[in-house]
Order: structure tokens, then C-alpha cells, then sequence
């Protein structure tokens, strides 16, 4: 069985320009990494990557690697991804949730979670081995912020999920309880049931829990004054969406803001 989000059914009030232009900082980010020679790619994640021991001042990179100081990595680190994969499942999920928590706060407040977000969750990993020189780079932390504001925000909201059972392919409602809470439990036991070794490189699942949790805690604080937590939802959860009637010679319908 496999399962992928596609969007919501959240309607929003205001345009995600915050929310636009950190997928398309990210994608530009991405771009630059791909284009550089193997050594020179591999030397931009050193020095723009979370290094916990550098962060905590047990190690120093040579010189010719520091491009910015160690507290600065912390945010240099969110826009660099490690491949099509990583950067495509993060921009996804940023894709489908960024735009209503943004919604919720405002865009500077958004950005100011956002970051904040990350660096909860970039300190959460590198507290769970602070003596690591392995680079951590990549958005999962941030984001794993924003479904954490999401769910508190909007629980019942339903994510239109697209299920993959061999050969039967269905798109169903899903409240947003069910899919943030089930990957919010996968974060949870794939970090304790990953070995922290030193020197080893892997997904920084303590990093997701941390920003996750960050999230959840800060999205109070940072919501528009009026603004409810644990919104009422919007479609019946657990019903299959049936493809739109299509007439000939039209076009498919966008079917959503929120569609990818």
C-alpha cells in the first residue's frame, strides 16, 4: 500500500507569497548545488551544512570551507537539499500545508516561525550527537514546523491522499489528524530505532521531530489575533474523491488552490 498527499481542502484567504518564495529559494538553492563539479558540490554542504561540532565550537573547518559562522549555518542549511527526492518530498508537503499556516499568521510572522522552526530542529539534532562533523542540510526541519502549526491549526481539515493498492488506484479524504499524526510517529520511532553513530550520515529524524514540536508549541504565539485553533473541517473525511467529469474536448479543472 502506498500513499501520497496531493493537497487540501483548506480554503485561504490571502496569496502564499511567503510561502512561494521559499520553494522557489529552495529550487533555485538546488539548481546551484547540481550545477557545481562533485568536489566543489560536496564542499558548498560543508560549509553552508548544520555541523554539530562545529556549531558547539568542538571543531573548526579548514579555512577555505568557512563561509559563514557556525550560528549562521543553522539557516544556510534549510535552503540546500541532497538530491531530486529530498528536495521534492519537502516542497511537496511545504506545497500543501506552508500556504494555511502562513494564512493563519501573516507573511512576516510566517517567515519569522519558519526560521525559527528550523533552527528548533537543527539544534534538536545536533544535540542528539553533538559531536558529529557529518553536514546536515535540508528543509525537513522547517516544514516538519509547519505540519506541526497545521495540525494544531486545522486537525480536521482533510488531505486528499492518493491511495496505491497494487493495481487499485483511489484519492481519498484523510483528516489532517491521521496523516501528520502518522508522520509525526514514523519521525519518532525511526529516530529511536536509528543508532546515532558518529561520523555516519542518514535523515536526521530527531531534526523533524524538533521542528514538529517547535511548531506545535509556537503557532499559539504567532496566529492572528482571532484565529482558532483546531478548525472545523471542510469535507467528509474518509470519502473517495471521484475523478471530475471531463466533457469533450475540455481541459481538466485545477480542482484546488492548494493542487500541485
Amino acid at each position: 500500500m502506498f500513499f501520497l498527499p496531493l493537497y487540501d481542502d483548506n480554503p485561504t484567504r490571502r496569496r502564499p507569497v511567503v510561502t512561494w518564495m521559499l520553494i522557489a529559494a529552495c529550487v533555485l538553492v538546488f539548481m546551484w548545488q547540481v550545477s557545481l563539479p562533485p568536489l566543489q558540490g560536496r564542499a558548498v554542504v560543508f560549509s553552508f551544512g548544520v555541523i554539530p561540532a562545529v556549531l558547539f565550537g568542538n571543531a573548526e573547518l579548514p579555512p577555505e570551507l568557512r563561509a559563514v559562522p557556525g550560528w549562521a549555518s543553522v539557516f544556510s542549511s534549510m535552503f540546500m537539499h541532497g538530491g531530486f527526492l529530498h528536495l521534492g518530498g519537502n516542497m511537496l508537503y511545504l506545497w500543501i500545508f506552508g500556504n494555511n499556516v502562513e494564512d493563519s499568521m501573516g507573511r512576516g510572522r510566517f517567515l519569522l516561525f519558519y526560521l525559527l522552526c528550523g533552527a528548533a530542529a537543527a539544534f534538536a539534532q545536533a544535540i542528539a550527537d553533538p559531536a558529529s562533523r557529518v553536514p546536515m542540510i535540508g528543509a525537513s526541519g522547517a516544514i516538519g514546523g509547519v505540519l506541526g502549526g497545521y495540525l494544531m491549526l486545522h486537525p480536521h481539515a482533510n488531505v486528499r491522499v492518493l491511495m496505491w493498492i497494487i493495481i487499485i488506484v483511489r484519492m481519498i479524504n484523510v483528516p489532517a489528524l491521521v496523516v501528520l499524526g502518522v508522520w509525526f510517529a514514523g519521525q519518532v520511532l525511526s529516530g529511536a530505532m536509528t543508532p546515532v553513530e558518529e561520523g555516519q550520515g542518514g535523515v536526521a529524524f530527531w531534526a523533524h521531530v524538533g521542528g514538529f514540536v517547535a511548531g506545535a508549541a509556537l503557532v499559539p504565539f504567532f496566529r492572528r489575533p482571532g484565529v482558532p485553533l483546531f478548525d472545523r473541517p471542510h469535507s467528509r473525511p474518509f470519502e473517495v474523491v471521484p475523478p471530475p467529469p471531463l466533457r469533450r474536448g475540455s481541459v481538466p479543472p485545477s480542482g484546488g488552490r492548494n493542487r500541485p
